[in-house]
């Protein structure tokens, strides 16, 4: 047993609190580099594909406003092509993966280390929506525009065919008045048949 009058040493800990958040920090920092490093990569890929792409951008016409071109910053770089599509770096910073959000989910379009065939995937697409709008527009005018769209129309009758069926009209209420006419003569030449003898006893007796 140790006397009373000994004093107790702390044991000094082995690690302290400061050594572990200094580790913590290195840690976080090596990833921060590691992060860095990758989206530069990213970016700088993005870039190149940007600058392939960038006569295909050009000429597109000037008065379609749908698509974007342009390559966003943050975590994950992307190149827009346009609202729905885009082209990202897979997490080996080699595979260009060319994206579009649909309606059922996210679809590949393409997908390759090769710059060349994913820049003639976005040619592809971009060419697709352009001949895609100007159907519309055609479409558009062609039912905007009356001449465009032949609809067979029947032809008006002559007027003198018009004036045919007026006369006989005319020809058809007179033939109909002249046979109510002369069924009304044949019964009162009848009727006065009939009572003849009648009118002549008539006359006698006066």
């Amino acid at each position: 047993m140790k006397d009373a009058g000994d004093k107790i040493t702390p044991i000094e800990p082995s690690r302290k609190l400061a050594d572990a958040v200094r580790d913590v920090k290195n840690a976080f920092a090596d990833r921060d580099d590691v992060v860095v490093d990758m989206r530069e990569a990213h970016r700088m890929r993005l870039d190149l594909l940007a600058t392939e792409l960038a006569p295909i951008f050009a000429d597109v016409p000037a008065d379609m406003d749908s698509f974007d071109f342009a390559v966003s910053s943050g975590l994950q770089p992307r190149l827009w092509i346009d609202a729905v599509s885009h082209v990202a770096m897979g997490r080996d910073r080699r595979t260009y993966r060319f994206l579009k959000d649909t309606r059922v989910g996210r679809v590949v379009l393409a997908e390759t280390t090769e710059m060349k065939a994913v820049a003639d995937a976005v040619t592809r697409y971009v060419a697709e929506r352009v001949v895609e709008r100007q159907r519309m527009m055609e479409g558009s005018m062609e039912s905007a525009v009356p001449g465009l769209h032949r609809h067979v129309v029947q032809e008006a009758e002559p007027p003198i065919q018009s004036e045919t069926r007026r006369s006989n009209g005319w020809t058809t209420f007179f033939a109909g008045l002249g046979l109510i006419t002369a069924g009304a003569l044949v019964g009162l030449a009848a009727s006065l048949a009939m009572f003849w003898d009648r009118i002549v006893h008539m006359k006698i007796s006066f």
